[in-house]
């Protein structure tokens, strides 16, 4: 997630999807088990979070499987336990689509989403909401009134996509924004990007167009100044020089590790994707104090805080677990 599975703004493949959402039922169905969650350190509720309760509550917690939405699920578990409530852990689910169906299903009560991914993919509408806090309303209106899910409100982070550049060529280009790329020479214009994202609707075609350096046209953006690669390559390769401006995501701890500049969206081309949690309606309704107790932890999971936490799995091999509970213990949440 951070992005080894960047399914945090599409749905794969119908059938992969079905496929995903068969394993999951079978696991969610059998025994009660869990989907390799593992172990989760405990602690005690302190700080801004002391004193909330939610003794006698019974809440399973889900997230997809890759690395942030792992963490950010192990956080809810985290401070669920610490709170009192006996809690299912049901992260690492394989694939957007199986969690997104458990959640509805209410196999999952308490998911980390995406407000782009709601909006987008979930509800299927077709244009995103610019406006961070009009896209999340929008999303948490439509998802409660078709699917009796609550958004709470949303982390200051939004995970989305961007282009980066490695030091010699931030040096070299000596540019900050997507707008600047324009005022480059046509050679200059190179970009390694994933295969998908050159045909998605929120994707390269319209950035490029949007920035007034259309692709295929000799003015703009050749075809063959494209490099295509995996998703997990390209950082390996924007570092490497292999192109100017390497497709990425805003939280992925690799842009740290490796010592990327990420250009400005200055003309806001790319969909918001601020995190929320998401709770089935019963169990908000039920359980109130779940908002008392997440909204000054939500509060401070901005891009750097992620960007940090991310890079602490992905580069550095940590367990999210371990991760999310440190980073808790230091800001004072869990003692």
């Amino acid at each position: 997630m951070a992005r080894t599975d960047r399914t945090t703004s599409r749905l794969r493949r119908p059938g992969v999807a079905a496929a995903a959402l068969l394993t999951v039922g079978a696991l969610l169905s059998g025994c009660g088990l869990g989907t390799a969650g593992g172990y989760v350190p405990e602690g005690a509720l302190a700080g801004d979070v002391e004193g909330v309760s939610l003794d006698g509550a019974s809440i399973s917690v889900g997230s997809k499987n890759f690395n942030e939405n792992v963490i950010l699920g192990k956080m809810a578990i985290i401070l669920f336990r610490a709170a009192g409530a006996d809690v299912v852990d049901l992260t690492n689910i394989p694939g957007s689509a199986a969690a997104r169906q458990a959640h509805v299903e209410g196999q999952i009560d308490a998911m980390w989403e995406y407000t782009g991914t709601g909006w987008l993919v979930y509800l299927g509408e077709a244009e995103p909401i610019l406006d961070e806090e009009e896209q999340y309303q929008a999303v948490a209106d439509e998802d409660l009134a078709q699917n009796d899910l609550v958004w709470l409100p949303p982390a200051p982070m939004n995970n989305t996509y961007a282009f980066a550049m490695n030091p010699e060529v931030t040096e070299r280009l000596g540019i900050e924004s997507l707008s600047q790329i324009a005022e480059l020479p046509v050679e200059e214009r190179t970009f390694c990007v994933e295969s998908e994202f050159t045909n998605r609707q929120d994707g390269l075609p319209g950035m490029l167009e949007t920035y007034g350096i259309p692709l295929d046209d000799p003015q703009g953006t050749p075809e063959s100044n494209l490099r295509t690669y995996q998703t997990g390559a390209i950082y390996d390769a924007t570092a490497k020089g292999e192109c100017n401006f390497g497709e990425v995501f805003t939280t992925d701890g690799r842009i740290l590790a490796l010592d990327l500049t990420v250009l400005t969206d200055d003309q806001e081309y790319f969909p918001k994707y601020n995190v929320s949690l998401v709770l089935r309606e019963e169990v908000a309704e039920d359980h109130p104090e779940i908002e008392e107790l997440m909204a000054p932890v939500t509060e401070r999971l901005t891009d750097e805080v992620m960007l940090d936490l991310n890079a602490r799995v992905d580069v550095d091999g940590e367990e999210p677990a371990d991760v999310a509970f440190d980073w808790l213990q230091e800001e004072g949440f869990v003692s």
